[in-house]
């Protein structure tokens, strides 16, 4: 998962990067409220683990922030050196998910972050395969099946369909897909994504017949959307009008 941190002091910084990195997560670090909140705008994170006290913007300012783009469905997590129960309070009310005191006790913060992140992606750690729609992913053998048909994809193709699928109708920006599926920072201007998702979108034949449609998002990245079966006549009626008038 990808985890955005914000926190003033660089050792309690480290440390929680190093418990999550070591717990297979990729995290982005932020020293102040403003550089994450501008981050955000233009990303997208699966969890944010914050500081209460912030430079420039605290971290119940960046958590309203979040939650005016990012909605309730975006787990939040506090971690702060700051335990006055008065803020704790404010924290919970602002709608944040849990908040642990610093400085870390690492097992209970790993299980923390781990329950918070089941309870947020149900369909990720549900079980070695699941269904959606005529899809069936086998997640042991990395294997698609399309109505009952296997689909030869590689390791990548696998890490991006899954991806997409354990996220459906939620908008992921490229650094973030690029973090997740090669598992490094994005690297500006590469048609890398682009390119990748295209070819999944034919070897898994992303259509409306299918009841799915992958469409890009302007600025951001892509969003994989599940078709109501009215929706998917409605489009495949549309897709045969315009070949009978070419």
């Amino acid at each position: 998962m990808r985890i955005a941190i914000l926190q003033r002091d660089l050792v309690m910084r480290q440390s929680i990067e190093k418990v999550l990195t070591s717990a297979g997560h990729s995290c982005s670090t932020y020293d102040d409220g403003l550089s994450m909140s501008r981050a955000l705008a233009r990303s997208t994170v699966d969890l944010l683990v914050l500081d209460w006290q912030g430079l420039r913007l605290s971290g119940a300012e960046v958590l309203r922030a979040a939650r005016a783009v990012g909605g309730d469905r975006l787990p939040v997590m506090f971690a702060s050196a700051d335990t006055a129960e008065e803020n704790i309070v404010r924290a919970f009310v602002a709608g944040a998910d849990d908040y642990v005191a610093l400085p870390l006790r690492a097992a209970e913060f790993r299980e923390r972050v781990a329950a918070l992140l089941r309870r947020a992606y149900p369909d990720r750690f549900s079980s070695a395969s699941f269904d959606v729609g005529p899809y069936h992913f086998d997640t042991h053998r990395q294997l698609v099946m399309l109505r009952g048909q296997p689909v030869q994809l590689s390791g990548t193709q696998y890490r991006l369909a899954s991806l997409f699928f354990s996220n459906i109708g939620r908008v992921l920006s490229r650094d973030h897909i690029f973090a997740m599926v090669w598992g490094r920072e994005f690297r500006e201007f590469t048609r890398t994504i682009d390119s990748h998702v295209s070819r999944l979108r034919l070897l898994l034949e992303i259509e409306p017949q299918n009841e799915f449609r992958l469409q890009p998002v302007y600025k951001s990245g892509y969003r994989l959307l599940h078709l109501r079966q009215g929706e998917a006549a409605v489009i495949n009626a549309q897709i045969d009008a315009e070949k009978q008038a070419a």
